[in-house]
Protein backbone atom coordinates (compact mmCIF):
# COMPACT_ATOMS: atom_id res chain seq x y z
CA UNK A 1 0.00 0.00 0.00
CA UNK A 2 0.90 3.39 -1.17
CA UNK A 3 1.80 6.35 1.43
CA UNK A 4 -0.64 7.93 0.01
CA UNK A 5 -3.15 5.33 0.40
CA UNK A 6 -2.54 5.49 4.11
CA UNK A 7 -3.19 9.01 3.82
CA UNK A 8 -6.57 8.82 1.66
CA UNK A 9 -7.88 6.15 4.06
CA UNK A 10 -6.88 8.29 7.05
CA UNK A 11 -8.20 11.35 5.60
CA UNK A 12 -11.48 8.81 4.66
CA UNK A 13 -11.93 7.68 8.27
CA UNK A 14 -11.83 11.38 9.71
CA UNK A 15 -14.49 13.15 7.38
CA UNK A 16 -17.36 14.25 9.00
CA UNK A 17 -20.53 12.00 8.77
CA UNK A 18 -22.27 13.72 6.26
CA UNK A 19 -19.39 14.22 4.01
CA UNK A 20 -18.04 10.55 4.30
CA UNK A 21 -21.75 9.92 3.44
CA UNK A 22 -21.86 12.33 0.61
CA UNK A 23 -18.46 10.68 -0.76
CA UNK A 24 -19.70 6.78 -0.41
CA UNK A 25 -23.03 8.03 -2.37
CA UNK A 26 -21.11 9.47 -4.91
CA UNK A 27 -19.09 5.85 -5.62
CA UNK A 28 -22.30 3.92 -4.86
CA UNK A 29 -26.05 5.41 -4.77
CA UNK A 30 -27.33 2.71 -2.45
CA UNK A 31 -27.95 4.16 0.84
CA UNK A 32 -27.77 0.14 2.33
CA UNK A 33 -24.12 -0.25 0.85
CA UNK A 34 -23.23 3.10 1.81
CA UNK A 35 -24.74 2.99 5.60
CA UNK A 36 -22.99 -0.19 6.09
CA UNK A 37 -19.57 1.14 4.92
CA UNK A 38 -19.66 4.40 7.34
CA UNK A 39 -20.77 1.81 10.25
CA UNK A 40 -17.50 0.58 10.04
CA UNK A 41 -15.20 2.82 9.96
CA UNK A 42 -12.11 3.62 10.40
CA UNK A 43 -10.28 1.39 8.64
CA UNK A 44 -6.85 0.33 8.79
CA UNK A 45 -6.23 -0.21 5.37
CA UNK A 46 -7.79 0.07 1.77
CA UNK A 47 -8.22 -3.76 1.41
CA UNK A 48 -10.30 -3.56 4.89
CA UNK A 49 -12.42 -1.20 2.94
CA UNK A 50 -12.62 -3.21 0.10
CA UNK A 51 -13.27 -6.18 1.93
CA UNK A 52 -15.75 -4.36 3.30
CA UNK A 53 -17.50 -2.84 0.19
CA UNK A 54 -17.64 -6.55 -1.22
CA UNK A 55 -19.55 -7.57 2.24
CA UNK A 56 -22.09 -5.14 1.75
CA UNK A 57 -22.59 -5.79 -1.90
CA UNK A 58 -23.12 -9.04 -1.07
CA UNK A 59 -26.19 -8.28 1.01
CA UNK A 60 -27.60 -6.15 -1.28
CA UNK A 61 -31.76 -7.14 -1.33
CA UNK A 62 -33.15 -6.38 -5.16
CA UNK A 63 -34.27 -3.27 -4.09
CA UNK A 64 -30.73 -2.03 -3.45
CA UNK A 65 -29.46 -3.41 -6.47
CA UNK A 66 -32.11 -1.03 -8.26
CA UNK A 67 -31.41 1.92 -5.60
CA UNK A 68 -27.62 1.45 -6.50
CA UNK A 69 -27.89 1.06 -10.39
CA UNK A 70 -30.36 4.71 -10.42
CA UNK A 71 -27.13 6.10 -10.02
CA UNK A 72 -25.49 4.93 -13.40
CA UNK A 73 -26.27 6.68 -16.59
CA UNK A 74 -26.58 4.48 -19.62
CA UNK A 75 -23.58 3.54 -21.16
CA UNK A 76 -22.97 5.61 -24.02
CA UNK A 77 -24.44 8.95 -21.78
CA UNK A 78 -23.01 9.77 -19.18
CA UNK A 79 -24.07 12.48 -16.92
CA UNK A 80 -23.97 16.26 -18.60
CA UNK A 81 -20.96 17.69 -15.81
CA UNK A 82 -20.21 14.03 -14.43
CA UNK A 83 -16.36 13.82 -14.64
CA UNK A 84 -16.89 10.17 -12.95
CA UNK A 85 -19.13 8.93 -16.02
CA UNK A 86 -17.31 10.44 -18.17
CA UNK A 87 -13.73 8.87 -17.20
CA UNK A 88 -15.72 5.25 -16.58
CA UNK A 89 -17.13 5.43 -20.00
CA UNK A 90 -14.22 6.69 -21.75
CA UNK A 91 -14.05 3.53 -24.44
CA UNK A 92 -17.23 5.16 -26.39
CA UNK A 93 -15.14 7.97 -27.15
CA UNK A 94 -14.09 6.99 -30.51
CA UNK A 95 -17.46 4.57 -31.30
CA UNK A 96 -18.48 5.22 -34.56
CA UNK A 97 -22.35 7.17 -34.91
CA UNK A 98 -22.98 3.01 -36.21
CA UNK A 99 -22.27 1.70 -33.80
CA UNK A 100 -23.63 4.42 -30.56
CA UNK A 101 -26.85 3.55 -32.49
CA UNK A 102 -26.66 -0.27 -32.31
CA UNK A 103 -26.03 0.67 -28.17
CA UNK A 104 -28.71 2.69 -27.76
CA UNK A 105 -31.40 0.27 -29.38
CA UNK A 106 -30.20 -2.45 -27.41
CA UNK A 107 -30.11 -0.01 -24.18
CA UNK A 108 -33.37 0.88 -24.65
CA UNK A 109 -34.33 -3.09 -25.17
CA UNK A 110 -32.59 -4.56 -21.71
CA UNK A 111 -34.18 -1.68 -20.17
CA UNK A 112 -37.48 -2.89 -21.01
CA UNK A 113 -36.90 -6.23 -20.59
CA UNK A 114 -34.82 -6.30 -16.77
CA UNK A 115 -36.50 -2.49 -15.90
CA UNK A 116 -33.19 -1.17 -15.70
CA UNK A 117 -30.12 0.27 -17.41
CA UNK A 118 -27.51 -2.13 -19.09
CA UNK A 119 -24.62 -1.73 -16.12
CA UNK A 120 -20.79 -3.02 -16.52
CA UNK A 121 -17.78 -1.89 -15.50
CA UNK A 122 -17.40 0.36 -18.66
CA UNK A 123 -13.66 1.48 -16.59
CA UNK A 124 -11.59 0.26 -20.12
CA UNK A 125 -13.51 -1.30 -22.23
CA UNK A 126 -14.04 -0.66 -25.39
CA UNK A 127 -17.18 0.07 -26.66
CA UNK A 128 -16.96 -3.04 -29.20
CA UNK A 129 -16.89 -4.82 -26.02
CA UNK A 130 -19.65 -3.17 -24.01
CA UNK A 131 -21.76 -3.93 -27.47
CA UNK A 132 -20.99 -7.47 -27.44
CA UNK A 133 -21.33 -7.62 -23.70
CA UNK A 134 -24.79 -5.93 -24.11
CA UNK A 135 -26.04 -8.75 -26.65
CA UNK A 136 -25.00 -11.37 -24.71
CA UNK A 137 -26.86 -9.90 -21.73
CA UNK A 138 -30.13 -9.59 -22.71
CA UNK A 139 -30.24 -12.96 -23.32
CA UNK A 140 -29.96 -13.85 -20.17
CA UNK A 141 -32.92 -14.44 -17.38
CA UNK A 142 -33.72 -11.39 -14.56
CA UNK A 143 -32.10 -13.83 -11.73
CA UNK A 144 -28.79 -14.18 -13.62
CA UNK A 145 -28.18 -10.91 -14.53
CA UNK A 146 -29.14 -9.55 -11.54
CA UNK A 147 -25.99 -11.02 -10.12
CA UNK A 148 -23.93 -10.20 -12.96
CA UNK A 149 -25.13 -6.33 -11.95
CA UNK A 150 -24.31 -6.97 -8.32
CA UNK A 151 -20.90 -8.46 -9.70
CA UNK A 152 -20.27 -5.40 -12.16
CA UNK A 153 -21.42 -2.71 -9.25
CA UNK A 154 -18.85 -4.51 -7.00
CA UNK A 155 -16.26 -3.29 -9.40
CA UNK A 156 -16.88 -0.20 -10.24
CA UNK A 157 -17.10 0.52 -6.26
CA UNK A 158 -13.79 -1.05 -6.27
CA UNK A 159 -12.54 1.60 -8.60
CA UNK A 160 -14.05 4.07 -6.98
CA UNK A 161 -13.51 3.56 -3.45
CA UNK A 162 -9.47 3.27 -5.05
CA UNK A 163 -10.12 7.04 -6.37
CA UNK A 164 -11.59 8.14 -3.18
CA UNK A 165 -8.83 6.88 -1.25
CA UNK A 166 -5.88 8.16 -3.03
CA UNK A 167 -4.35 11.28 -1.65
CA UNK A 168 -5.30 14.32 -3.76
CA UNK A 169 -8.05 12.51 -5.38
CA UNK A 170 -11.10 13.90 -7.38
CA UNK A 171 -13.39 11.62 -6.65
Amino acid sequence: MTSSTTLGIARFNALEEAAATAALHEACASSAWGGKLLSQRPYATAEALFAASDAAMAELTADDLAEAMAGHPPIGRPKPGDPTSAREQRGMAGASEELKAELLELNLAYQEKFGHVFLICATGATAEFMLGQLKVRIENGAEEEREIVRTELGKINRIRLTRLVEEGSDA
